[in-house]
């Protein structure tokens, strides 16, 4: 019974979320070209929101928390687990006061209703994984970009989903380059649990589902290499997770 109501109510969120993308692609594009950026984000905050919303649908609780703990003021460099495509909403609207940049591959620049289009839009990085020159030069931008505008960026260092919730190896290569082209930007470690419960394998999604989003105590990078803190960013959020 449960699979065939998990059938039902994804079916229902999927639709929801379907007309969110198309209806919000065409506001975006309107408050871009009469308003500009700010006026564009705005509608990209409010639809992340919505999405995350509709989650009721799936009975699913979520819970924000530490968001206190973000000092103001000064560029931010996000470091999270990556669970699932989920994983954007909460960021986009937990961080929504620090303008968050994300480090995304190519390919969904293009194609994906509301997506592409602020991914496009909104100074975010773009990268060709197989393609290591023009990926260092987009995430150069980007960090210059977060350092002269007080924005944040958004980096999963696993590189790719974990769709069982443990937390792969954080690679620094990424990190890097944000640490020697943000150099005021503060490290916000933040952990990302429950979302790949939330995903199950696409279709349907898991019902029932609690997710919590949780800011953790930045990291001081003072006299760290990027490895250091990739390493210490892993094992904070492996302890918050409960999975060192």
């Amino acid at each position: 019974m449960k699979k065939i109501l998990a059938y039902i109510l994804s079916s229902i969120y999927y639709l929801y979320f379907g007309f969110l993308l198309a209806v919000f692609h065409i506001t975006q594009m309107i408050a871009w070209n009469l308003w500009g950026y700010k006026a564009q984000k705005k509608v990209v905050d409010l639809l992340n929101y919505l999405i995350i919303k509709g989650f009721v649908i799936l009975g699913t609780r979520v819970k924000f928390r530490g968001f206190e703990k973000v000092p103001e003021g000064k560029p931010l460099i996000i470091i999270s687990n990556h669970q699932s495509q989920w994983d954007i909403p909460p960021i986009v609207w937990g961080f929504r006061k620090f303008y968050p940049k994300f480090i995304s591959k190519i390919e969904l620049g293009k194609g994906i209703p509301s997506i592409s289009y602020n991914l496009r839009k909104s100074g975010s990085a773009l990268i060709d994984r197989k393609d290591r020159v023009q990926a260092i030069k987009e995430i150069i931008k980007l960090g210059r970009h977060i350092e002269e505008k007080r924005y944040s960026a958004s980096i999963f260092p696993e590189g790719t989903r974990s769709r069982d919730g443990r937390v792969k190896r954080f690679k620094s290569g990424g990190i890097s380059t944000l640490l020697k082209t943000a150099p005021s930007a503060v490290i916000v470690p933040f952990a990302i649990d429950s979302n790949y419960k939330l995903h199950g394998k696409g279709f349907p999604m898991g019902i029932g589902v609690k997710v919590t989003y949780t800011v953790l105590d930045p990291i001081d990078r003072e006299g760290k290499t990027p490895e250091q803190i990739a390493d210490e960013a892993e094992n904070i959020i492996k302890k918050q997770l409960g999975k060192l």
